[in-house]
């Protein structure tokens, strides 16, 4: 799909690591210029210091020949969220896709699990997704040539998780959004739809994937074999991004090599 994104801006939250970072270099390969949001958080429970991974994306971008910023911004504070925005904006001269990609998850056990964790994981994930998105389509709509906007849920908006009960209703939220976004924003041709990635090989899952006989049983689980990447979610993106999706708005792709109708 190279080239189908020429001349056209991104912003993706949470693209200094993982998923987030996938779907940056897939939009940026495919032509766009892209913003590379991350944030260095106050409570190193909350995450870790993302700003030298931030940096190694927006080098990888620019080898791709595209234009790159890096943008430190808590999504979960709407001042920052509006001024990372309009920096985007200034750089690039236009913002056409965003791509709500920020999120955390904490694992822990519901019975202990802490007022201020359920708090934090909703400000990031789902606050966070609100913000961003109220933002960038008070841009694109100002701008009138329409855009893209792509939440990133998960398949553990459908099936739950036994120490991801502040996580899975934000995700299962992520979608949700995006439908009611589709409604309000599709007068001012502004697509919004989510993905659902399966079993992807990230830092929020290590403990699974990066043990043998766990990982081992879930790609037995798996109908296509193999635990996902991170490139695995970056083509879906980028077609929600492009023309070709053009027609595509509330829906939301489950990417997830087959995991969860087999769960069934």
């Amino acid at each position: 799909m190279t080239g189908v994104l020429h001349g056209r801006s991104a912003l993706v939250t949470g693209a200094s690591r993982g998923i987030g970072r996938g779907i940056a270099l897939g939009l940026a390969a495919a032509g766009a210029d892209v913003a590379v949001n991350y944030h260095v958080p106050a409570r190193p429970e909350f995450g870790r210091d993302n700003a030298g991974d931030a940096t190694a994306v927006t080098d990888e971008i620019a080898a791709l020949g595209r234009r790159a910023l890096a943008i430190e911004a808590d999504v979960s504070d709407g001042v920052a969220v509006q001024r990372m925005v309009d920096q985007v904006v200034t750089e690039f001269g236009r913002l056409d896709i965003l791509v709500n990609s920020a999120g955390i998850c904490p694992f822990h056990d519901f019975l202990t699990m802490p007022e201020a964790l359920w708090d934090r994981v909703h400000e990031v994930n789902l606050k966070g997704a609100f913000l961003c998105s109220q933002a960038a389509a008070r841009a694109m709509a100002a701008a009138g040539r329409g855009g893209r906007i792509i939440g990133i849920s998960s398949i553990s908006a459908l099936v739950g998780g036994g120490q991801q009960a502040h996580y899975t209703p934000t995700k299962a939220g992520m979608h949700s959004l995006m439908q009611s976004m589709a409604i309000a924003l599709g007068p001012h041709g502004i697509t919004c739809n989510s993905i659902m990635p399966g079993a992807i090989a990230t830092d929020i899952n290590r403990d699974d994937w990066s043990d043998p006989d766990k990982r081992a049983y879930l790609d037995q689980r798996i109908p296509l074999g193999r635990f996902g990447e991170p490139d695995d979610i970056a083509g879906p993106a980028v077609f929600l991004a492009s023309d070709a999706a053009r027609y595509v708005t509330g829906a939301s792709l489950l990417v997830d090599g087959g995991l969860f109708v087999n769960l069934q």
